[in-house]
């Protein structure tokens, strides 16, 4: 699965990449450079995060399914 980014979520990650390289650094970067790091970025810390984040998702979830019984169980009265 490739993770695309809207142009205008792809524009702000430029622009703050730019600010932070002339702020941190005293360094310009060009519209081509900071956008060429972007799809760096997105196409190698991209991936192992979402996935990081899917998996975390799912033991969350996994943790609440698993006492559903406790947290929704109704007593049955004989």
């Amino acid at each position: 699965m490739a993770i695309h980014l809207a142009d205008d979520r792809r524009d702000h990650l430029i622009r703050s990449l730019q600010g932070y390289f002339l702020e941190e650094f005293d360094e310009e970067l060009s519209s081509f450079r900071s956008g060429e790091l972007v799809d760096w970025f997105v196409e190698r810390l991209a991936p192992p995060v979402y996935n990081q984040g899917v998996q975390d998702a799912r033991r969350h979830l996994q943790t609440r399914l698993d006492d559903l019984e406790g947290e929704v169980y109704a007593p049955e009265v004989f």
